[in-house]
């Protein structure tokens, strides 16, 4: 049985693109009350199904595949750049494929617009009228307005004209990070991506029996199921350890384990890997709303996901990418790594910043892990110690000391030098992942 919240989300799914949304008008229409369908827009525009403009509204937008994520609507630069719509507000829904500077002359310009494009340019009325006649839409910088033919011309052609008070250069910028941010975004694996869905999930329910564990543990030869109740709640997990030696006419949530560590499909595999290995868990159900069961996740699903995704390239460059850039292996059998402090490492004092050290140091006793059992690793804890400022291209050698290393954790102490002076220390155990 599906929940209000759910047939919100699946109505407005359905809605054509471009329609415009009121929590008003959705709690009239599907007679729920404004509170929860205010609270199922939120969710929508978490889902990227609906883009919330000011002074505009809540329009249906299309919905990107992760492939797709680099392009944006126009809804989107709107609220990048903080723009206000002075006309064609009925195109906001649509996508475009990429954005021209006007810095040239108008017949120059012409020549780089095309359909679906985006024209940033400023208080050039000519070009404003001449850009959406080719078929785009016009980003006019420096807070200008336009003459209220070409805001006619653009309700008429459904191509929107937006006004921001940045400057162009800025506002070029901001679209970048934008579309920068939406790659990395792309590539992070959340739950989502690798979890079995329910329809090929072997669950229980609580008013079953033990002998139903064991027809499907036969069946399927999995050693957990998650349990549910009438209304498909998740209300526990059942495994080999809570059936054993129970008679076979006892009821599942007499042995069932209750409360189970679950997770969500916006999770990150990241986060599920790491709480799998600190709770010892090989399986874990994936919840919607109201703890409704939607599927599960094995340690098994995690770990193939996380060794894949270390093979594949990251489009969006992230601060992590940075440092392993300029670090490199001196030695393997002392564990010495050296890196440049660059100016993206640093912040705004020109030091090396908290984070770019911290990622330093977990690399390096994550690389050093890799030399000595050939395998993947997660932080379990750690303490770092900042002993001196570390300038910007200053040449650091991390030495790694491993302190024990056993079938699941390593721990580690490293000491950090800037010409031969230390600089950092740190204490970090790992918990190891096996294959």
């Amino acid at each position: 049985m599906t929940t209000k919240h759910e047939q919100i989300l699946a109505y407005i799914e359905k809605l054509p693109v471009g329609d415009k949304i009121s929590v008003r008008q959705i709690a009239k229409d599907l007679t729920v009350s404004e509170g929860t369908a205010y609270r199922a827009i939120k969710e929508a525009e978490t889902r990227r199904l609906v883009s919330t403009i000011e002074r505009v509204g809540t329009i249906r937008i299309e919905l990107k595949k992760k492939e797709h994520f680099e392009r944006l609507t126009f809804a989107e630069v709107v609220n990048i750049v903080d723009g206000q719509v002075l006309g064609g507000k009925t195109g906001l829904y649509k996508t475009l494929n990429k954005f021209v500077i006007g810095a040239m002359q108008l017949e120059d310009m012409m020549r780089y617009v095309e359909p679906g494009n985006l024209l940033i340019v400023g208080n050039r009325l000519k070009v404003h009228e001449h850009t959406l006649r080719a078929g785009a839409a016009v980003l006019v910088t420096g807070g200008f307005d336009v003459l209220d033919k070409t805001k006619r011309l653009a309700d008429e052609l459904e191509l929107p004209i937006i006004s921001t008070s940045y400057d162009t250069f800025t506002v070029a910028t901001m679209i970048n990070r934008a579309i920068d941010d939406q790659l990395i975004k792309k590539d992070v694996l959340l739950i989502e991506d690798i979890h079995t869905p329910l329809q090929n999930t072997a669950f229980l329910k609580s008013s079953d029996k033990v002998l139903r564990y064991s027809e499907l543990n036969e069946l399927t030869n999995h050693g957990g199921y998650p349990v549910v109740d009438v209304s498909n709640k998740v209300v526990g997990i059942v495994t080999a350890r809570d059936v054993i030696d129970r008679d076979s006419h006892e009821q599942i949530d007499k042995v069932m384990t209750k409360n189970p560590i679950s997770i969500t499909m916006k999770t990150s595999v990241a986060a599920a890997s790491h709480r799998m290995i600190w709770e010892g868990i090989d399986l874990m159900p994936v919840l919607g709303e109201n703890s409704s069961l939607k599927g599960v996740v094995s340690r098994q699903d995690v770990l193939k996901a996380l060794q894949a995704a270390s093979r594949q390239p990251q489009n969006g460059e992230t601060i992590d990418d940075i440092v392993k850039q300029q670090m490199k292996t001196i030695s393997t059998e002392d564990f010495i790594f050296e890196c440049v402090v660059t100016p993206q490492m640093t912040d705004h004092f020109g030091a090396m910043s908290y984070g770019a050290f911290t990622i330093l140091l977990t690399e390096t006793g994550s690389q050093t892990v890799k030399i000595r059992k050939r395998g993947e690793s997660v932080v379990e804890n750690m303490t770092i110690y900042f002993t001196k400022p570390i300038q910007l291209e200053s040449i650091l050698r991390v030495h790694v000391r491993v302190l024990e290393m056993s079938r699941k954790v390593a721990k580690m102490d490293l000491e950090v030098f800037n010409d031969k002076q230390l600089v950092g220390k740190a204490m970090i155990t790992y918990q190891l992942l096996e294959r």
